[in-house]
């Protein structure tokens, strides 16, 4: 029930953002005289709509994001409406290049605003993330630390201790939180995973342990039982392996996120937030090469963690987030996913509002090479001639939508 309402809660945070890019088109628009003549949530058939000046607002049955019609975007567009004179000095061709590229970047800038907010509302009520934490748990790449649990649950489920479970092989050794493991059954380890890979493939019973703690090193025999697990390898099996009854470690009364005051919370969101930034556009050069993945996901290969993730996908693990009560990365999932949908949008490529605003500037650079060596104004590029191009990215964005959503519904992303 909770993983429900965190998919829709998630998708109608989409939803809202999408809506939200539309009307920072529209405000800005009309802050500058343009003519607004219509406002959409959704798309295909109307719900309702109502009129309020020369602007129709309204709902559409399909909420799949949303739209806004500026009159003149282009001076071909001019031509297809019917304007009275004072209207045609309103068409948004006719405006100043400034403001053009205000309006056009707004969308992009509400996405940016709203990420902010999302994360400054995520420190005041849920906290973000804590760098310790994070940090602690980056750490068990580098080094096999163990947190010694009191049990051993011994079915694939994820639950607290019962009186039915056995107890920790590792506790009942000797072994305390904070040791480290360096070697199973003289088998060298160097980071956790290591360390879980080697213990669920010895056999169930007595395994040889090199520990080390406080610089000191011990040899310790622990008695490895049979549990059932997820395999590491192969999605979607369980498999039977031995456990040891240990954990990753955490150093104590290190929390998993910090709150912050109304104050505090601006400095802490934007720091996380330039960081994020930073990560989105790490993630974007790496794009290309994840496309290839994303096709061996839908072939039936394992689902590489890190490839791009649609609607779809997003608002699934938003559900599991939901679940397991982890509402600070829900909420950081969100922001993040505005802000790549703002620094996608300003990419310089027709429809995006990016390749519009890369067109008006191209515009005005050519008519200053014209003037400078005594040639006429060459004038508006015809956007007629640039649909071939248009329609080839929009053919591409197409199959990667289709690409990734696929991927998220035959081989989702899970979390671990």
């Amino acid at each position: 029930m909770v993983q429900a309402l965190g998919v829709i809660l998630f998708a109608l945070g989409i939803f809202v953002s999408v809506c939200l890019h539309e009307a920072g088109h529209m405000w800005t628009a009309k802050r500058f005289g343009m003519k607004v003549t219509r406002y959409f949530a959704g798309f295909g058939p109307t719900l309702f709509s109502f009129r309020r000046g020369e602007t129709e607002y309204g709902l559409k049955a399909i909420p799949l994001g949303g739209f806004v019609k500026i009159v003149g975007m282009t001076p071909q567009e001019e031509e297809e409406e019917e304007l009275s004179e004072a209207d045609q000095k309103r068409v948004m061709w006719r405006k100043p290049l400034w403001q053009r590229t205000i309006v056009l970047s707004a969308g992009s800038a509400v996405h940016f605003i709203l990420a902010f907010v999302i994360m400054w509302l995520a420190a005041l009520f849920v906290g973000l993330p804590n760098a310790a934490y994070a940090q602690a748990y980056e750490d068990q790449t580098k080094y096999s630390r163990i947190t010694v649990m009191p049990c051993v649950v011994v079915a694939n489920e994820q639950r607290t201790c019962n009186v039915t479970d056995p107890k920790s092989p590792a506790q009942e050794a000797g072994l305390r939180s904070g040791d480290t493991i360096t070697k199973v059954n003289d088998k060298a380890v160097a980071n956790y995973l290591e360390l879980v890979t080697a213990i669920r493939a010895a056999p169930a019973g007595p395994a040889t342990l090199t520990v080390t703690a406080d610089g000191a090193e011990r040899t310790v025999t622990a008695n490895l039982v049979a549990v059932q697990r997820a395999s590491l390898t192969v999605k979607d099996k369980t498999e039977t392996v031995s456990a040891l009854g240990v954990s990753t470690y955490m150093p104590p009364g290190v929390p998993t996120t910090v709150t912050y005051g109304p104050v505090d919370g601006v400095g802490a969101a934007g720091s996380f937030y330039m960081d994020t930034l930073g990560n989105t556009f790490t993630a974007l050069k790496k794009f290309p090469e994840k496309v290839p993945k994303l096709w061996d996901a839908l072939t039936g290969s394992e689902r590489d963690p890190e490839t791009p993730i649609s609607v779809v996908g997003a608002s699934r693990i938003g559900g599991e987030l939901a679940d397991r009560g982890l509402w600070s990365v829900f909420l950081w999932l969100l922001a993040s996913l505005n802000i790549f949908v703002g620094i996608f949008n300003l990419l310089p490529l027709l429809p995006l509002d990016g390749g519009h605003i890369a067109v008006a500037w191209f515009e005005r650079v050519r008519s200053w090479f014209a003037a400078r060596r005594g040639r006429p104004d060459p004038g508006r590029v015809d956007y007629a001639k640039l649909m071939p191009v248009t329609y080839v990215v929009i053919i591409v964005f197409g199959a990667f939508t289709l690409l990734t959503v696929g991927a998220d519904i035959f081989n989702p992303i899970t979390l671990k």
